[in-house]
């Protein structure tokens, strides 16, 4: 399995109280990220060894949480602080061709026969600030956006699309509302503070610690705040 992360990565801290049960990733800069032991898995739930994961900094799954490879084509991609509850299912593929006479794989009987070859889902990508309940089943092709809440056992259908963020549950997830009102998350969008170094999260935690749904007068001057903040370092 091919593993990417930032490029402030330290390695494996195996050191880590959590290290029993995840892969905890360092960063030079501060944070780790955790990946489930028996995270990879193919279809015939063994470790799956071919295939593109990334993982952001500070983002990570809970125990007993899989993400089912076919065949090395799909990738799973996660970005920045993105937290996921117990039990989650991401499966990549695992699609069969329904437009012939039947759905069967003849391939694995021997015998040379064959069977049309199964469509595939594009990549399944999860973008940042992201929140994902316990036992979610998100299927192949979505987009998570930025600042999204997933709420727990809901399935997310292929090639699922959310809007920035949505609070969104079921099954079929729909759209329950949004955290913040237009104007809030359209400047959040704009700040893009996930970008920034944790560092950067340290120096302005009180503002992180604020209810930005009351007020949206004070939310937009908090976020002006930090537009400043940030205008005023590089990014990482």
């Amino acid at each position: 399995m091919n593993i990417v992360t930032d490029t402030d990565c330290s390695g494996i801290v195996e050191s880590h109280p959590w290290a029993q049960q995840f892969t905890v990733i360092g960063y030079s800069q501060g944070g780790f990220s955790t990946i489930p032991h028996n995270f990879f898995r193919d279809w015939l739930d063994q470790e799956a060894k071919i295939g593109d994961f990334y993982i952001g900094k500070c983002s990570g799954f809970g125990v007993g949480s899989l993400v089912k490879y076919d065949a090395g084509i799909q990738s799973l991609r996660v970005g920045r602080y993105v937290a996921g509850g117990l039990r989650l299912k991401f499966l990549l593929n695992g699609q069969h061709e329904s437009r012939t006479i039947s759905t069967y794989m003849f391939s694995i009987c021997g015998m040379d026969l064959k069977n049309a070859s199964p469509p595939q889902y594009a990549d399944s990508i999860i973008k940042n600030d992201v929140w994902i309940g316990d036992e979610v089943m998100m299927l192949g092709g979505g987009i998570i956006e930025n600042g999204c809440i997933i709420g727990a056992r809901s399935l997310l259908p292929p090639n699922f699309r959310s809007e920035p963020y949505g609070i969104y549950a079921g099954s079929p997830a729909r759209l329950i509302r949004f955290r913040f009102s237009e104007k809030v998350r359209e400047a959040l969008l704009s700040l893009a503070w996930w970008e920034l170094p944790l560092t950067w999260v340290r120096d302005n935690n009180d503002f992180f610690l604020q209810d930005m749904t009351t007020d949206e007068e004070r939310a937009l001057a908090i976020i002006g705040v930090l537009e400043k903040s940030r205008s005023a370092i590089a990014p990482p």
